[in-house]
């Protein structure tokens, strides 16, 4: 039921009599005024009531279905009929008088004496009422009933002997007095000026009854001094009016007052909601009345629907029919306003009652989802057309200018402000509820009371959204095209606030937070979807309203949210590689695998980083996913960079070439180097000595660690990849597009071992073997010194290495490595071994079987190294070892053919410092020459600083 709005004042738009007048004194007084119409020989224009409305025309049916009706009598009225009122049969024990349609001079009698009964007029006042017309009618001698007051001539037509009691003859003195009170001086047609003597004299002649009784009769000197004092004031008139007319009950709002009260008798007294049967009848006499009451057609429409109106707020809103009724005389009166000239009177009641009716209605609409849902929703239609019926009169001010109605703006801009108002009540009201019901209990919550508050609102948003537009919009479409798109809208901005506050308050990502932006996210995509489609026929294709629809970026606040969590584990496992690197052994011994314990708790920490990533209940892991493996790649690339940092390289482990001389057969040292050559050399190999802060075995370690970490980052791809098409069809339709890999630490760790393989080469020949190599090896006598100890020691640290490392194809690129550094190592002694290495051409034989045990060793009868492999890296050797073999005269032809220029000028050859030797290069050639222990060498190196 929607309450009746009462702020303003009393709930009548007519106004008030400011007098004490009841309802029944009220009701008296009107009955007396049909009686004497009724009984007027001279009545008005016979009921004219056919609607002009297309709606109310029974055999067409109404725009809307909840104005629909059948009629199943076919004696229906004319009035129910325009009105659409259905005709039920007449209940027993009904008060009105039975009327028989076959006696026409039955008629009158039969309505008149309805008319009684319906008004509560006792017999023996009607009697008294109908015997002094008889004798005022008598004196009228033709004229009409309205050129008499009536009060006036009833008081002269009785006195107190006329009644049962004296109390009962002053209290009806009492009402005709106060009716010729309101009537000629408070309410008076034609206005009063302040100095009229006429009007003084009455309100004393009045005032002074209600003390004290005036005597009142045929021959009463009192009622004669009222009835001319009346007279004057009656007789007034504007120039227009009928000279012979008397106002005394025609004055706004008496008039209107009397005329509800007669209509008001239209209802059964048993059954106050049912229009009587004879309607038809009774108007047409309660039309006589127009005359007295100064009224019209458009003025009794306006009463009607008054009367139609407050009947159904009165029963308790229950008769739908009767509202029916009002929305189809409001279509009928807003004809009247449009053809009508102005008329301020007509437009002040016009637009009053409108006001009330538009006030009681909105205050439904404005929440129409806590009056109306599918069962009543007809009604919902009704009071809509009645609301904006009224609404659009109103906005025109009554009447319309020049005819001409703007009805479309005012219609859609109420509906709008309706959708607009009930939606957010409704949200309001889901929160309030919500909040009682998040109360702590005794009793064990429901389980949806264990969800963030949020997601429970979202799911009842969306509720929301579905019933209106299934149930609501349908109605309010007729005049708001966009309905369900304004609905939507006002739903997503009521929700908006709450995420907004919601995501400020945010400090870190968990579950609950993820859920709340996650059925954001898709309570926005629902939302905005039914406003695209409710608006794709619109004028602008909706753009408005998608334009109202603020995004609430739940999407993005969770890309920001999980990408400050990846941070923050990428920075923690940043800080522990730094950490717990320090306080690594790289010792072989520490685990079976013969890799780094800390390697094994890093990659633990980015699978277990990903596992939690993969347990965020987000929907866009795959596009967060590139986020989190670089920043994981980054730290393990980390890892490995500063597993290997400070270990060295190839050339760090590689003596220094020393500048070239010539042997002179004196001790080791004397006469081949400079002293700073000597000098140099020495520094280099205590260093050497002293910066083995990691050895051959903690290098293999290192090695099996990036083995390790290579191998699980290839289960780890694979792992990924299946979790990544777990989480959905939509996710996991672009894993082949994608591929989860970890670049940078792959290629850190190829070039890490890569590295470390040419480290640990040069290291095990030029650092752990240097005693018997590049300190043992050819010094002084190639005979007295051979290959033999290196060949052992080498074969121990070869056993060594591939006993540690657990792949064998590293296995042979470390093997590779060292073959390499020592075939480099061998063609240094030999060309850059410094003044202790003297050769012959007969050391040559010794040489060359030297290096094919080096290369056995390698071979190992076919179980080493491949074939292919060994001669490619010992090819150089090959070619530079029959240097030894040639005899020195050849050599220096050889070398000035290849230093001579055009003119046959010998050039000094370019020295060579970074053991890249050739046979077909001088500087080889000078080196061996350099290294030749004879005469013709010396004679030929006499004139030549090396």
């Amino acid at each position: 039921m929607i309450p009746v709005p009462r702020s303003d004042g009393p709930f009548d738009p007519f106004g008030s009599l400011g007098l004490d007048l009841s309802d029944s004194e009220l009701r008296e007084t009107a009955y007396e005024i049909f009686v004497a119409a009724f009984r007027s020989p001279g009545g008005g224009k016979p009921l004219s009531f056919v609607s002009r409305s297309p709606a109310k025309v029974p055999e067409k049916a109404p725009p809307g279905p909840s104005l629909q009706r059948s009629l199943t009598f076919t004696t229906v009225s004319k009035v129910k009929r325009s009105l659409g009122i259905n005709s039920p049969k007449k209940k027993k024990g009904s008060g009105s008088a039975p009327t028989s349609p076959s006696s026409k001079e039955n008629r009158p009698a039969a309505i008149g004496e309805t008319m009684r009964v319906q008004m509560k007029i006792s017999e023996q006042t009607d009697s008294r009422v109908k015997l002094a017309l008889m004798k005022i009618a008598a004196g009228l001698l033709g004229r009409r009933i309205e050129s008499i007051v009536l009060p006036v001539e009833l008081l002269q037509q009785f006195k107190s002997a006329d009644f049962p009691t004296q109390h009962e003859y002053e209290e009806w003195q009492k009402r005709n007095l106060k009716i010729l009170e309101a009537g000629l001086l408070l309410h008076p047609k034609i206005p009063l000026g302040k100095n009229n003597s006429s009007a003084r004299q009455l309100s004393e002649i009045i005032h002074e009854a209600y003390e004290c009784p005036m005597v009142t009769g045929k021959h009463s000197e009192e009622v004669k001094t009222l009835r001319g004092v009346v007279k004057s004031l009656a007789s007034r008139s504007f120039d227009t009016d009928d000279s012979d007319m008397c106002h005394w009950a025609d004055g706004i709002p008496l008039n209107l007052r009397l005329y509800q009260l007669l209509l008001e008798a239209l209802f059964e007294i048993d059954d106050p909601t049912v229009i009587v049967d004879e309607v038809d009848e009774i108007l047409e006499y309660i039309k006589k009345t127009w005359g007295i009451l100064g009224l019209d057609e458009k003025i009794h429409k306006l009463c009607f629907l008054w009367v139609l109106f407050n009947r159904y707020i009165a029963t308790g809103q229950v008769e739908k029919d009767l509202l029916f009724a009002c929305g189809n005389l409001l279509l009928d009166i807003k004809e009247d306003a449009g053809f009508a000239g102005f008329d301020s009177k007509y437009s002040k009641i016009l637009k009053s009652t409108l006001i009330l009716i538009l006030d009681w209605a909105e205050k439904g609409l404005l929440a129409y989802r806590e009056f109306f849902y599918r069962g009543n929703i007809d009604l919902m239609h009704i009071i809509l057309s009645i609301a904006l019926s009224a609404a659009e009169m109103v906005a025109e001010e009554c009447p319309c200018d020049h005819g001409t109605w703007k009805t479309n703006n005012v219609a859609s801009a109420k509906v709008d402000t309706y959708i607009r108002s009930s939606m957010r009540k409704a949200f309001n009201q889901g929160m309030e509820k919500l909040r009682l019901s998040r109360r702590p209990a005794k009793r064990p919550q429901a389980h949806f009371n264990q969800l963030p508050a949020l997601c429970v609102i979202a799911q009842e948003i969306t509720d929301l959204a579905f019933t209106e537009k299934e149930i609501y919009c349908p109605i309010l479409e007729k005049w708001h095209p966009l309905a369900v798109g304004v609905a939507v809208a006002t739903l997503h901005s009521c929700f908006r606030q709450e995420v907004k506050a919601f995501i400020s308050g945010i400090n870190d990502l968990t579950p609950d937070v993820i859920q709340v932006l996650i059925m954001a996210d898709k309570l926005e995509k629902c939302l905005v979807q039914m406003a695209v489609e409710d608006s794709f026929n619109s004028e602008d294709g909706g753009k408005s309203i998608i334009q109202e629809m603020d995004p609430y970026e739940a999407e993005a606040v969770i890309a920001d949210l999980v990408k400050s969590w990846i941070q923050t584990r990428v920075d923690r496992l940043t800080e522990w590689v730094d950490r717990n690197l320090r306080k690594e052994v790289w010792s072989p011994t520490v685990n079976q695998g013969r890799f780094a314990p800390s390697v094994v708790e890093v990659l633990r920490t980015i699978g277990d980083t990903l596992e939690a990533f993969f347990l965020l209940p987000i929907p866009m892991h795959a596009a967060l996913l590139p986020d989190l493996t670089n920043g994981l790649d980054r730290s393990l690339q980390d890892y490995i960079s500063k597993a290997k940092s400070g270990l060295g390289t190839r050339s760090s482990f590689l003596p220094k070439v020393p500048s070239m001389t010539r042997y002179s057969g004196e001790s080791k040292t004397n006469g081949v180097f400079d002293q700073s050559d000597e000098s140099q050399v020495e520094d280099q190999k205590s260093s050497k000595q002293g910066d083995d802060s990691c050895g051959i075995p903690q290098l293999c370690v290192r090695i099996n660690t990036f083995l390790y970490v290579r191998k699980e980052l290839e289960v780890l791809e694979k792992r990924v990849i299946a979790q990544l098409r777990s989480t959905g069809p939509t996710e996991g339709s672009i894993v082949n597009d994608y591929r989860i890999s970890f670049k940078r630490s792959l290629a850190a760790c190829v070039d890490g071992i890569q590295d470390l393989c040419e480290i640990t080469a040069y290291k095990v020949v030029f650092h752990e073997l240097n005693h018997v190599f590049w300190d043992g090896l050819y010094v002084d006598e190639a005979s007295a010194s051979r290959i033999e100890p290196f060949l052992q020691e080498l074969q121990q640290n070869l056993e060594k290495i591939a006993e540690i490392i657990q792949e064998d194809t590293v296995k042979t690129r470390v093997i590779t490595d060292i073959m390499r550094a020592s075939y480099d190592g061998f063609l240094l002694v030999l060309l850059a071994g410094g003044p202790s290495r003297n050769f012959t051409r007969e050391d040559s034989a010794i040489i060359k079987e030297d290096f094919n045990l080096l290369v056995d060793l390698f071979w190992s009868h076919g179980d080493g190294l491949p074939t292919d492999l060994i001669n490619k890296f010992s090819a150089t050797a090959e070619r530079i070892l029959p240097l030894f073999s040639t005899d020195t005269e050849s050599l220096i032809e050889q070398f000035k053919y290849l230093t001579a220029d055009n003119n046959g000028r010998l050039t000094e050859p370019t020295a060579l410092t970074s053991g890249q030797w050739d046979p077909t290069e001088p500087d080889t050639i000078l080196r061996v020459l350099c290294h030749r222990n004879d005469k013709a060498a010396s004679k030929f190196l006499k004139n030549r600083p090396c």
